[in-house]
């Protein structure tokens, strides 16, 4: 497999940019040779999935929200390619009491990890749903991963 950075090139995709953290906290920690993500959600997108988001939709929502994840993976490590595994993705779906598609959505940045890293891409993973979010964004996920020294 291709370096991730190399694979973000082929698939097309150019990072954004990350912005200030909301508050008193920091958008990473490292921790030995672990990066804890804080969570991300989408910022332009309002709503309860199943409501006024559909499950598409939603799904487009967890892609992009892992495109920030890779960012502020970028900005911590200097390289995607000193990722050594993603090792947890934890994702909450702000979605009304019947929904029962949690994986489904989250499958969204799921998959855009393993596009990227490949087989180190594969996590342990949690999708559940939440009575709200925060400004009512329609999801929001944090993630763990493993690097290797520079």
């Amino acid at each position: 497999m291709s370096s991730a950075n190399e694979r973000l090139r082929q698939l097309g995709i150019q990072l954004p940019t990350v912005p200030a953290p909301a508050g008193n906290y920091v958008h990473a920690v490292r921790t030995g040779n672990l990066l804890f993500l804080a969570g991300k959600g989408v910022g332009n997108a309002a709503g309860k999935v199943g409501r006024e988001v559909s499950v598409e939709q939603a799904c487009a929502y967890a892609r992009s929200t892992g495109l920030m994840l890779l960012a502020v993976i970028q900005q911590e490590l200097g390289s995607l390619d000193r990722v050594t595994r993603i090792v947890k993705v934890t994702g909450f779906v702000n979605a009304v009491p019947e929904f029962t598609a949690h994986p489904q959505v989250i499958n969204g940045c799921s998959d855009l990890f393993v596009e990227v890293f490949g087989e180190r891409g594969r996590h342990a993973r949690t999708a559940i749903g939440a009575g709200s979010a925060p400004h009512q964004i329609p999801l929001e996920i944090e993630a763990i991963v493993e690097f290797s020294p520079a």
